[in-house]
């Protein structure tokens, strides 16, 4: 048996299976022409970040797109860093914000699909077969350097202005012999295993970027590691191997990665693989003064996706958003299609911002109110009480206690109107923007429109009470106003005060204002008529008797 046979089983005396039987195991899948398998493969060592979530969405627009498969995998072999309920909360956020999963992980302790499984702390083995299969090859081989030797090493590559990395003739253990390694093995030495790389920086890797465009990079030649000590592989080796055995054709990640690429490439060409396509997504950007920044974990709340939910954004807002900065195009198939559900546009990476889109919180709220607008009143209950449970407690015990009476008062301006109201952007400002419908957040206003005293006010209120009837459509109950507006020196129509400003004290614009504050304690809201009418008479006459009893 030669070297190279001999170092294989002596650092992996266990395992028995060939990649060979890995490629049977997980065989092609059988997809349409041109379909695309995509992923999200994040680690649990943090909270969902937008970032993974616009990553996330970026992936499975396109495999929509193409009737291909978007699956999730969990990277966990970082342990030093992953933390308790990170699992949960990444894939939580995933499903609370309609990305929907095909495949891996759709939830904390749930996975579905046949190539998993799909988290790689559990695929250790079918690693290590790769790992074998090199250095049976001659493509791999032991490194027992100590931390400290590394550290030497890079330290004096510095002095000597020397490119730093285990490369060339810095590569310490690269011609290690079956006899030495058993030797240092026996002495109770560690090591991790390294890639004979076969790459020389003066020569250029060249790759097509789908969302940027051609790419040119210096080659590798560094024997980084790809099994480290504990028998888990590195994040590059892991990859690599993973997306080949699921079968995936495109990987959309941070360009972060863009560096990573040479290495990433020299693994698939090694290994035998027929490369992923890459799409490298430039960050989110954030305005900070004049000046352009990536969003961040630590300035920003909004970098944490648990932000948009605890806000009360729908998901659907938040999605819809996120497709405009995706996509430079996405505006204007929204325009066209209004009602379209936004998986039915044709995604094209090339569309994306090679610089960073920025977050514009401003937008955002405009999007979610026009998405707000478009719903009736079931489905604004379903999901604002949904909220409320989460995260208000108070105010969810207020919005259920009487579901109808809820159902009706966010029916006003909404349900049959031609134009709703565009004023809600977020659940967290409709217990302030509903608080006159419930007694106990209901805060009175005893100011006066500007044309109107204390005097005409009673006047007016005391006359209206008489007349009031809450079945009245909004045509007769304005009818009844402007009755009562000459009566006391008012004009019933505005335009009539506003071609005879000296004949009268105001309009009858002026005695709904008057009506308005009394009953709900605010200038502006949407139909006073409606608000009423859900309110009932007893409660209107009550506020409007206290009215007249404070102004």
């Amino acid at each position: 048996m030669d070297n190279n046979k001999l170092l294989a089983e002596l650092l992996l005396p266990g395992i028995d299976k060939t990649p060979d039987y890995y490629e049977q195991l997980y065989p092609q899948r059988n997809l349409p022409e041109g379909a695309r398998v995509t992923r999200v493969a994040p680690s649990p060592t943090g909270y969902l970040h937008l970032g993974t979530l616009f990553t996330s969405l970026i992936n499975r627009i396109t495999a929509t797109t193409s009737g291909g498969v978007f699956y999730t995998r969990i990277e966990d072999t970082d342990k030093k860093r992953e933390i308790e309920g990170g699992i949960a909360d990444i894939i939580g956020g995933l499903n609370r914000f309609g990305i929907s999963i095909d495949e891996g992980f759709v939830s904390e302790n749930r996975e579905k699909g046949d190539y998993g499984p799909y988290k790689q702390s559990l695929r250790a083995y079918i690693y290590q077969c790769y790992v074998k299969d090199l250095l049976r090859r001659g493509l791999a081989y032991p490194c027992f350097c100590t931390a400290e030797e590394l550290t030497e090493m890079r330290e004096k590559q510095e002095r000597l202005k020397i490119r730093t990395g285990y490369h060339g003739e810095w590569a310490e253990h690269r011609n290690i012999t079956y006899a030495e390694a058993k030797r240092l093995i026996d002495e109770g030495k560690s090591f991790v295993i390294r890639l004979r790389s076969s790459g020389d920086e003066s020569r250029r890797v060249i790759f097509d970027d789908v969302i940027k465009g051609k790419i040119e990079m210096p080659e590798n030649d560094e024997d980084f590691v790809i099994l480290k000590s504990d028998g888990i592989p590195t994040y590059h080796f892991a990859h690599a191997v993973d997306d080949h055995l699921m079968r995936t054709t495109h990987v959309f990640r941070g360009d972060e990665w863009i560096s990573s690429v040479p290495k990433h490439l020299e693994l698939f060409k090694i290994l035998g693989f027929r490369p992923v396509k890459y799409g490298h997504i430039s960050p989110i950007m954030k305005l900070d003064g004049d000046a352009k920044r990536k969003i961040s974990k630590r300035k920003d709340p909004e970098a944490a996706v648990r932000f948009f939910a605890e806000e009360g954004y729908p998901a659907e807002a938040v999605i819809e958003y996120l497709m405009t900065i995706a996509a430079s195009d996405f505006e204007d198939w929204r325009r066209a299609n209004p009602t379209s559900d936004y998986r039915c546009f044709k995604f094209n990476p090339k569309k994306m911002s090679v610089s960073g889109a920025l977050f514009d919180n401003n937008k955002l709220n405009d999007v979610s109110k026009i998405i707000i607008s478009k719903m009736k009143s079931e489905e604004v209950y379903s999901l604002l009480s949904n909220w409320a449970k989460e995260f208000d407690g108070e105010f969810y015990g207020l919005l259920t206690e009487s579901p109808d009476y809820t159902k009706r008062m966010l029916a006003v301006d909404r349900d049959g109107a031609r134009n709703a109201r565009k004023d809600i952007a977020k659940w967290n400002e409709t217990k302030e923007y509903f608080a006159y419908y419930f007694d106990r957040l209901f805060s009175p206003e005893y100011s006066l429109p500007e044309r109107v005293t204390p005097q005409d006010a009673r006047a007016f209120l005391d006359k209206y009470k008489a007349v009031y009837d809450a079945c009245d459509d909004r045509q007769s109950w304005f009818d009844k106003i402007k009755a009562i507006a000459p009566q006391i020196g008012f004009a019933a129509e505005t335009k009539e005060y506003k071609a005879q400003p000296d004949s009268f004290k105001g309009s009858a614009g002026d005695l709904s204002g008057v009506l308005r504050l009394a009953v709900t304690g605010r200038i502006n809201t949407p139909d006073l008529c409606g608000i009423m009418s859900v309110l009932g008479r007893e409660k209107c006459i009550n506020r409007i008797n206290n009215y007249i009893d404070n102004i």
